[in-house]
């Protein structure tokens, strides 16, 4: 079976949580099926090959206006040269030109982008015309969380097959002199929150509520240069003397020195499905706090604590236990070694792609 995959980056992983994904896919499928991966100029993986894989590179960012184009044209060139097409997100325009090879074509429309704060007023309308478009051309669609499978329902009265992330590719790292002269804050006890900086995300939420607490430091790690919100938040907060707002940091080992070693982790995400974060978190064995929503609460079975409100989590910072944490760490590692490994992902997707029937040409 030849297999194509658009609408991200491309491999190696370095950005995103569809980037990832295709990562262990090919990892643990590429033995199974012959696997082409479209990949944007950002990519700069100086080979043709990746994973026992094949990779197109195209002359567009996966981001964006070009997204559009990038996602397209990744279509065209591929609709009648592969057997399936996995596609990850709706940003094209060409599927519904592309009736006739619809049974090709498995969708995995991520989160529900059109609800995300950080977007202007027109943006939303056109990023919903793409889901419908999308949505009504796929043969077979994937949803990673059962509140986009219940969504998909409601809205398009279409079923979908519930396939989350995996997270086992995060690692406990141990503290080392080498990361504690970088981080200071290593010493101390202190509280993590690692997301994009956006609205969505509840990023002014989290700060608000450490007003008044002084036993811990807050660090944020996140893009805050990226967009206007970011570099308006960060120059209105750095000045706190128990926070630390730090840059995106892309270098894993540090990123798990920092994540392993946490009092608790904040999930303030509040559009989108199953967080990659999320589940690397649960997998480190992380006690959670998270952001009230469906999402947050299928992910972590009811079995985290959650806010909705600054006060909220501020209430919940000052009387949790130690004990409490304790527990919760030990219920999100259960849950993410049962539901959240590479292996059992693909094989879900490698299910669900085998069983899509073939298009009659």
């Amino acid at each position: 079976m030849k297999l194509a995959i658009i609408g991200t980056r491309g491999i190696p992983a370095q950005y995103g949580g569809f980037e990832t994904l295709v990562e262990f896919l090919t990892k643990f499928l590429s033995e199974k099926m012959d696997i082409t991966v479209f990949c944007s100029k950002e990519n700069k993986w100086d080979s043709k090959t990746y994973n026992n894989s094949n990779l197109v590179f195209l002359p567009f960012n996966a981001n964006g206006w070009q997204g559009i184009f990038y996602d397209s044209v990744s279509i065209l060139k591929s609709y009648k040269k592969y057997d399936k097409i996995l596609i990850l997100g709706c940003a094209n325009f060409v599927m519904p030109l592309m009736k006739k090879y619809k049974n090709k074509f498995i969708l995995n429309i991520g989160g529900i982008e059109w609800q995300r704060e950080k977007w202007g007023r027109f943006i939303p309308m056109f990023i919903k015309y793409s889901e419908r478009i999308c949505i009504a051309n796929s043969n077979c669609l994937i949803a990673d969380n059962e509140g986009i499978r219940d969504y998909l329902l409601k809205t398009y009265n279409r079923k979908s097959n519930i396939i989350e992330y995996g997270g086992d590719q995060a690692e406990r790292v141990t503290i080392t002199e080498r990361y504690v002269n970088k981080h200071l804050f290593l010493t101390e006890e202190y509280i993590l929150a690692v997301a994009r900086i956006q609205p969505d995300n509840n990023i002014e939420m989290i700060i608000q509520s450490f007003n008044n607490i002084k036993k811990y430091k807050l660090v944020i790690i996140g893009n805050w240069n990226h967009s206007k919100y970011g570099k308006e938040l960060r120059q209105r907060y750095q000045s706190m003397n128990t926070i630390i707002l730090l840059d995106a940091i892309y270098d894993q080992e540090e990123l798990n020195v920092i994540r392993s070693n946490t009092k608790l982790h904040l999930h303030g995400h509040s559009a989108g499905g199953t967080n990659p974060g999320l589940v690397e978190a649960m997998y480190l064995e992380m006690p959670i706090f998270c952001f009230d929503n469906v999402f947050n609460r299928y992910t972590t079975e009811n079995r985290s604590m959650y806010f909705s409100t600054a006060e909220e989590l501020h209430t919940m910072l000052m009387n949790v236990s130690d004990e409490s944490l304790r527990t919760m760490a030990h219920n999100m590692k259960e849950i993410a070694e049962r539901r959240y490994k590479w292996e059992l992902i693909a094989n879900k997707y490698y299910k669900n792609i085998s069983e899509v029937s073939e298009v009659t040409q």
